[in-house]
């Protein structure tokens, strides 16, 4: 082989290596965070999450995936516990993921916020209400679904104009999110005279409500609003109905899943619950209701797709930026709209979404639901 020969092949060797290199870093996954309860008493909520943003990933893989990387989804088991996401945070940072659909709860979201925005990582939850969670100044975190500030009064609204009870009781089991939303609705019923001679606290976990349905019952209340989850709300549905207690019963999106209807059976009907739209119901999502039911998943559940959202909003905003640099998606989050499944999301200087819309539910004991407002 002629000295030429020898260079032109050593030429060739040298730009595989290169093509191979640059081959191998296109190809470099985009790892995001999937955290929240995959165990625990609310584990559900945490498969529609899953749900949503798993068929996100795979949605946006198809398409190419973002910036010539595909996005590849970790999961992560905080069940809810605020103690365990703190675990599971710094779990996340230590395993260099920059990117987090989550926390769930805002019991959870919080303390674990509180690491990522420091560690210069990006969370978007598509569940947490509380609006405490963007009122410390994060730049890193954001929501694809609403707050509290929005919910409490779609829910207190009807009740004082539609329902006009006239003795009430609030309930909530003494967590950030279920406590918080209560005292909202609370704060309303007040401003409009309605009486309320009740506003107690449960213990999450607890299975006996008898001695607290006595009390409703003794305070003549006929509307109980609870601020919590369905596993609380369901067993105080069935007691109430076993210890002939008749009230309506109202709750936030905590309570509004099918395994409600497992718990109460037939003293889930006419329960009243506030929840996102039913984007599975919008036309223009047809294809996506026809995935996830070609998957025997059931799209229904209140976070499916704002999970879904949550996913989509930072692809995009890692398209719009050329950058996986979570400082420069967030600037591209801020400064951008998105057309998601959930609608057009546009985002304010905290993180929160500029609109957002719940619904008042009438929730039948079969699991599925009536709109009672638009």
């Amino acid at each position: 082989m002629s000295k030429t020969t020898q260079r032109i092949s050593k030429l060739f060797a040298a730009m595989a290596l290169v093509s191979a290199a640059s081959y191998s870093l296109a190809a470099e996954p985009i790892k995001i965070a999937l955290a929240g309860p995959v165990t625990g008493p609310v584990a559900q909520y945490g498969d529609m999450q899953s749900m949503g943003a798993l068929m996100a990933i795979e949605q946006i893989n198809k398409a190419g995936g973002v910036n010539g990387s595909m996005l590849e989804a970790v999961t992560y088991d905080d069940a809810c516990d605020p103690k365990q996401a703190v675990a599971v945070a710094n779990k996340i940072v230590n395993d260099g993921i920059r990117f987090v659909v989550g926390h769930l709860c805002s019991g959870s979201s919080q303390p674990a916020a509180d690491i990522y925005d420091e560690e210069g990582i990006m969370m978007v939850t598509a569940a947490s209400t509380t609006p405490e969670l963007t009122q410390k100044g994060y730049t890193l975190i954001f929501r694809t679904i609403g707050l509290d500030s929005m919910q409490g009064p779609t829910a207190s609204d009807y009740v004082i104009n539609q329902l006009k009870p006239k003795r009430a009781a609030i309930l909530h089991d003494k967590q950030q999110y279920g406590e918080g939303i209560a005292t909202a609705v609370k704060k309303a019923l007040d401003d409009a005279k309605i009486p309320v001679p009740l506003f107690e606290g449960v213990t999450a976990g607890d299975k006996d409500f008898s001695a607290l349905i006595a009390k409703l019952k003794k305070e003549n209340v006929d509307f109980v609003y609870f601020g919590g989850y369905h596993p609380e709300m369901g067993m105080l549905l069935r007691q109430s109905a076993e210890n002939k207690f008749s009230a309506r019963f109202m709750g936030p999106e905590g309570v509004g899943n099918s395994d409600i209807s497992a718990i109460a059976g037939d003293a889930s009907e006419g329960m009243l619950v506030t929840l996102p739209k039913a984007f599975d119901e919008d036309p223009k999502n047809a294809h996506l209701v026809a995935a996830f039911k070609a998957k025997k998943q059931d799209p229904r559940g209140a976070f499916v797709f704002p999970a879904y959202a949550a996913v989509q909003v930072m692809a995009d905003a890692m398209t719009i930026s050329k950058s996986q640099d979570p400082e420069k998606v967030a600037e591209a989050l801020r400064n951008n709209s998105f057309d998601t499944p959930t609608g057009v999301l546009e985002f304010d200087d905290k993180g929160d979404l500029k609109n957002f819309s719940f619904v008042v539910y009438e929730w039948h004991a079969d699991g599925s639901k009536t709109a009672l407002t638009e």
